[in-house]
């Protein structure tokens, strides 16, 4: 029952972050990214704090230090994947930034020297055929909101690794707190650098704005961070991975978006390359011992 629990709570991750895609194209029309940024971090903060109180007074200083380091990635990731959304659609957006998984056995590989398994190979390949149909046109022409969210998703991906690496030694609570506390802060700091600091109060804006940093931030996170705990690191991967399938769906209904033959194409060759690089296809390998034994 545990690992049901755990596993509908990442399904219900999953299709908030592919909602908040939606909530971000929405929220676009009212604030800049850099708004959209700092207010959804701050809400998480607040949220976060008030849900976790007694826990604020043990965090370690090492723990700041590394809840800091993966709060910069993490920031950089939105930021990129926010201004990404106003050169491209909320469906695109959502399956490049997708590519993250990917993108994680390679960044072991280049600062760690960790081997990248064959099935990793594949799926980056996969990947990169995918996000080509997906985005690239038959010009000279160049979508830099494509290009952004190619950087989103190399953002994500560090955010995940060191995530991972982290979370080893420190309470994932604690690292969440951090992460949002630092997000937030760079956020404020750059739309006061930018003199970013009237908002609109307009009802639409306000809700999308909310919904962001209310559901697809403070309740997805510790959705994430709860569920993780009862089932195994693969399957939250692949679960989380339908995100992108989930942002499509969103616009697709939502906003009347107009899915083509080669965005579909894109799509499944993207979808593929996440669940071959996550499972290595060890369900294929158990259903053929069954069959033949």
């Amino acid at each position: 029952m545990r690992k049901y629990i755990g596993e509908i709570s990442l399904m219900v991750t999953a299709i908030i972050w592919g909602s908040g895609f939606v909530a971000s194209a929405i929220s676009l029309e009212y604030y800049t990214p850099y708004q959209i940024m700092a207010v959804r971090f701050a809400i998480g903060v607040i949220l976060l704090s008030i849900v976790f109180y007694k826990k604020l007074k043990f965090i370690k200083k090492q723990t700041i230090i590394k809840g800091t380091i993966i709060g910069v990635f993490l920031y950089l990731a939105f930021a990129l994947q926010t201004v990404g959304l106003q050169y491209t659609t909320p469906s695109k957006n959502a399956f490049l930034t997708a590519v993250n998984v990917v993108i994680v056995p390679f960044i072991g590989y280049l600062i760690y020297k960790r081997k990248i398994e064959k099935f990793e190979l594949l799926g980056a390949v996969l990947a990169i055929i995918g996000v080509g149909v997906l985005s690239l046109k038959l010009t000279s022409e160049i979508n830099i909101g494509d290009l952004l969210t190619l950087g989103c998703a190399f953002a994500f991906a560090f955010h995940i690794f060191y995530t991972a690496k982290f979370v080893k030694d420190e309470d994932p609570v604690h690292l969440t707190i951090i992460q949002m506390i630092a997000a937030s802060l760079i956020g404020f700091i750059v739309i006061l650098s930018r003199g970013e600091m009237t908002f609109s109060v307009e009802r639409e804006g306000i809700n999308s704005l909310f919904y962001l940093g209310i559901v697809s931030t403070t309740i997805a996170f510790l959705l994430q961070t709860i569920a993780q705990k009862l089932t195994t690191d693969t399957k939250a991967a692949i679960i989380l991975s339908t995100e992108s399938f989930w942002g499509m769906v969103f616009s697709v209904t939502l906003l009347g978006e107009v899915m083509t033959i080669k965005m579909i194409v894109g799509a499944i060759l993207i979808l593929c390359a996440i669940i071959i690089s996550e499972t290595k296809l060890t369900f294929l390998k158990k259903k053929y011992h069954k069959e033949f034994t």
